[in-house]
Order: C-alpha cells, then sequence, then structure tokens
C-alpha cells in the first residue's frame, strides 16, 4: 500500500474479483487487511469501491490496461451500482466507434514507475460520455468545396418566394429575390430591333408575337413565337418599379419612360385587355434633330425667339408633335438664355443645359398633375414653359394666363386644322365665358401648327405634312370675331407671313416626287382642293 499525492490511501482493484460481494467487514477478515479509514474533509468513495487484496500485478498486464491512456474499467458489478451517479466507461466496441471524437491521454511517466504504487483514478477525474451524447456528424465531402465568406460559414442562397396574385390576370412577380427566373423574352433585344429597323413602335399583345411599326406599317419580329401572359407579364414587369406596379394594378393604365443606355429612349403605355397586360413602346432618339433634319418649314425656328404667347402644335396620336416641339425647345435652349420648364407624361425627349437651364417634370412622378405643376410652375421664374397635353379646362385656362402674362408657352393637342384648334380651346369653356376666352386667345395665340405623317413615294420613310397658321392682325380679328370659317382663307393668301394650308403643303409634296398622289389624297382635308391644286380633274383622280 502507499500514500497518494490527495491524503488517502485507496487499494488497487483487482479486474477478475468475484461478483458475490459480502460486506466491508468479511472482506476485512478474508484479506486480513483493514481498509484505511477517510480523511476528516474528504469523501469516503471506499464505500463505492470493493477492496481488493494486496496481489501483485504485473507490469505487462497495467501496460495494456493504461495503453490507451484510460482508467481501468470497473468491474461490471460496480458500473451496475454507479450508473446512476457516476459516468461510464463506454465498451470496447463503442470506443471504437468514437475513438475519432474522444481525444487519447497518454500515461504520465510516474504511473508507470511501480506498478504496486499505482492508485486507482476515481471516476469523477475523467468523465467519460455514454454513446448516445456524442453525436456523430457524418463528413460531407462538397463542404471543402463551397465557396465561404469571410466568417467561413458556407453562403446560403436567399429564400425564393413563390409570386402572388394581386389581380384576375396580373401576378406580382418580386424580381429582387435571389434566383428569380428571367424572362422568356428579352425586351432589349427586341427594342434593338425595332431601332435596327428604323421602326417607330413595339406592341406586345398576348397570343402575338411582338409587332414593330416601320413606315407606317405593323410587321412581326421574326423567329418570335406568339406571348403567353406570364411571359409579357414577366417582360414587362422587369422594367417597372414596385410603385409603377402598385399604380397599374390599382388604375390599369400607366404611362412612364424607358431608356437604353447609348441607345433611345422610350416612351410606353402600359394597358389591361382581357385580363392580361398590354404595352406600346415608342421610340424616341437620343438626339433631336433640328427642324431642316425633320424637313419642318423654316418658320418655326422662328418660334423658339418668341419673347411670349401661345404656340400650338397639333395633330393626331403618332405624327411627330413631340419631335417638332423638342427640335424648337433645343433651338431656343441653344440661342437664348433663360429658363425653360417642361411638363411631360412622361419625359420623352431629354434636354441638357446649354444656353439655358432646362427643368424637366414628369406627370406621377415629379408632379401629380398637369394643372398642379403648371400653376407652381409661373412662380419658379420661367421663361418658356411647355406642356406635354392641354387635357382639360383646368390647364387651358392657367396656360393662356402664363402666355398673357410674358410666357412663352408651348403646347399640343390632337386636332387636325389650325381653324378646329382654336374652336377646341374655346368651346372647353363654358358658354358665358366663351366670349372673353376669344379676346384673351386672340391677344395670347402666336402661331397654330397641324401636322400629319405620310409614307415616302419610296417607301423607306415618313414626311411631315404641315399646316401653319401665324397670329397675323387679320387673324387675331377673326379669332376674336369668331369667324373661324374664314381662317384657311386667310392661310391661302398669308404665303408671305409663312401660312399655308395642309392641302397645299401635301400638294408640294406630290409636285416634288416625295409622296404619292394617293397618300396625299388619303391625308388631306378636301380632295376637290387638292385636285385643284395639282391641276387635276376627279375623273383623273378617280
Amino acid at each position: 500500500m502507499s500514500s497518494h499525492d490527495d491524503g488517502f490511501t485507496l487499494p488497487l482493484m483487482d479486474a477478475a474479483m468475484d461478483k458475490d460481494h459480502g460486506d466491508r467487514r468479511d472482506r476485512e477478515g478474508e484479506s486480513g487487511l483493514p481498509l484505511s479509514p477517510p480523511e476528516p474533509g474528504i469523501p469516503d468513495i471506499a464505500r463505492w469501491l470493493p477492496a481488493a487484496p494486496p496481489e501483485p500485478v504485473a507490469e505487462e498486464s497495467v501496460e495494456e490496461d493504461v495503453s490507451d491512456g484510460l482508467p481501468v474499467m470497473l468491474p461490471e458489478s460496480v458500473e451496475e451500482d454507479v450508473s446512476d451517479g457516476l459516468p461510464v466507461m463506454p465498451p470496447e466496441s463503442v470506443e471504437d466507434d468514437v475513438s475519432d471524437a474522444l481525444p487519447v491521454m497518454p500515461p504520465e511517466p510516474h504511473l508507470l514507475e511501480s506498478t504496486s504504487d499505482l492508485p486507482l483514478m476515481p471516476p469523477s477525474v475523467i468523465p467519460v460520455a455514454s454513446p448516445s451524447a456524442i453525436p456523430v456528424t457524418p463528413r460531407d465531402s462538397s463542404r471543402a468545396s463551397m465557396h465561404r465568406d469571410g466568417g467561413g460559414r458556407p453562403e446560403t442562397p436567399a429564400p425564393e418566394a413563390p409570386p402572388t396574385a394581386a389581380e384576375v390576370g396580373i401576378v406580382t412577380v418580386d424580381r429582387s429575390l435571389g434566383g428569380a427566373a428571367e424572362p422568356e423574352i428579352s425586351l432589349d433585344e427586341v427594342l434593338l430591333y425595332l431601332l435596327e429597323k428604323g421602326g417607330s413602335d413595339l406592341h406586345l399583345s398576348v397570343n402575338s408575337p411582338p409587332m414593330i411599326r416601320v413606315h407606317g406599317d405593323l410587321e412581326p419580329v421574326p423567329d418570335y413565337r406568339p406571348l403567353t401572359p406570364q411571359q409579357l407579364q414577366e417582360s414587362v414587369y422587369a422594367i417597372l418599379t414596385e410603385r409603377q406596379k402598385q399604380r397599374f394594378e390599382e388604375t390599369k393604365e400607366l404611362d412612364l419612360a424607358y431608356e437604353l443606355p447609348g441607345a433611345a429612349r422610350f416612351r410606353v403605355n402600359l394597358m389591361q385587355q382581357q385580363g392580361s397586360i398590354g404595352a406600346v413602346l415608342r421610340a424616341i432618339p437620343w438626339e433631336i434633330l433640328p427642324l431642316e433634319a425633320l424637313r419642318m418649314p423654316s418658320i418655326l425656328g422662328d418660334f423658339a425667339d418668341l419673347p411670349r404667347g401661345l404656340v400650338l402644335v397639333t395633330g393626331p396620336t403618332g405624327s411627330g408633335k413631340s419631335t417638332t416641339l423638342a427640335a424648337i425647345i433645343d433651338k431656343a435652349n441653344r440661342s437664348r438664355k433663360g429658363h425653360i420648364i417642361t411638363i411631360e407624361d412622361p419625359i420623352e425627349f431629354v434636354h441638357q443645359h446649354r444656353q439655358c437651364v432646362v427643368n424637366q417634370r414628369e406627370v406621377g412622378q415629379d408632379t401629380m398633375s398637369f394643372q398642379n405643376a403648371l400653376k407652381h410652375a409661373l412662380r419658379q421664374d420661367p421663361d418658356i414653359i411647355l406642356v406635354g397635353e392641354m387635357r382639360d379646362l383646368e390647364t387651358i385656362s392657367i396656360a393662356l394666363t402664363a402666355a398673357e402674362t410674358g410666357h412663352l408657352v408651348f403646347g399640343t393637342l390632337h386636332t387636325s386644322s389650325a381653324a378646329t384648334t382654336i374652336d377646341r380651346v374655346i368651346d372647353v369653356f363654358p358658354p358665358e365665358q366663351q366670349s372673353q376666352i376669344r379676346t384673351q386667345l386672340a391677344a395670347s395665340v402666336q402661331a397654330v401648327v397641324c401636322q400629319s405623317l405620310c409614307k415616302t413615294a419610296d417607301g423607306q420613310g415618313r414626311v411631315a405634312a404641315t399646316e401653319v397658321m401665324i397670329a397675323t392682325p387679320a387673324v387675331r380679328n377673326l379669332v376674336r370675331e369668331g369667324k373661324l370659317q374664314s381662317i384657311p382663307s386667310a392661310l391661302q393668301t398669308g404665303s408671305r407671313f409663312g401660312m399655308h394650308t395642309l392641302n397645299q403643303d401635301l400638294a408640294r409634296l406630290v409636285q416634288d416626287g416625295t409622296i404619292t398622289y394617293e397618300m396625299a389624297r388619303e391625308t388631306c382635308s378636301d380632295a376637290a382642293e387638292l385636285n385643284q391644286l395639282l391641276g387635276r380633274t376627279d375623273d383623273a383622280a378617280d
């Protein structure tokens, strides 16, 4: 027996001890050796462990027991007695399973110096967890090849939520989520094809392939099949903001601008038809062409230098009104030094700051309505105001007031002649105000330009046929007195002022071979007058 460093004596356990144990006194009698009493303050663990006779233990057997760095296993009977209070060493079969998870503890050298002095270590010194408490994680060979971030943790893709239906036929597609499917048609690719062909509009509709308008006629984009509702919605929603999607789903209508950097801008109109989305995109060149390149009358360039007044550019949809106004505004931007404000829905041509400061406001994004923007524009020190569309009484009334108070105002209407334009402006107001409006309009109007696009004779483009009215004293007097039926005669005889009727311009285009007679007759307002100007009889015309 030897004294341990902990201050109490423990007998060595015999691995082959008989399972049938007696009480402590009987064992003392049989061995003839009393157990050493525990010292005060030290737990009496001898009552947990059986006393063993001091039989010599071969060093070789001890080395085998501690060769793995683990204490000698308790006899089976002791393991049963302490199973509730002390951890149990795993059996040999389990030891093999968890050998990778448990560290191997080498024996200390002084423990092997004398096997007779080698004390037993209490089970509480080296606790061993049961096999069920040691989780074994299978190795993942793919984990080594995973991309890791700075923290060493594998990146996990964001969850992809399914789209939700906000309306029948309208599905809100959240493209901000990772892994969202790309649209099956490339809108940018189709728009580039439109520009390559020199087209003006792209039409997108369900059950139809993408269609483009080239020189006035619609034709399909090659290699595209009819569009499905899901294809069309994903392609269109890809260019919308969340706010625009919400507005469209609420109102079923939306106007916006879209641009391909370095190529062109597009005016986009969205609609709902038969429960699905439809879209029309109008191409707007980045470069603003001068009036000469557009083959417009030279008198239009003088409008950019007017100090004040109202200039109206009119015509049917798609007749080039925005292009004409952009050319006039660009000329003013290069030749004047002032402040230009444009109010559009949406912004089409983008003007750079040149000689003038140009502020462009878009209805729905920069302002709530034309009338609100126009009302506040009068307090923004403008020299020139462009109103994209004069749609209602309030907008027209504010535009007239702005023209009277010393501003140059440009606006558009959907009318086909100078006389009908004047009549439209007056007729918007209640009958009791129309006399006053005639006087106000006669004093403020400066010019009216009506235009219509005609296909050229070679079929390779279109050209504008125009009607121009200049507010001479005679014209102002006709407006004031309400003699609008006499305005065409004033235009026919006012060529020295730069005025002409639509039929006169059509006859000029036919005579110089720009357009065909059939095209002119289709566009004219009076076929008999056109024939008279061309020297043709009705029989020859038929």
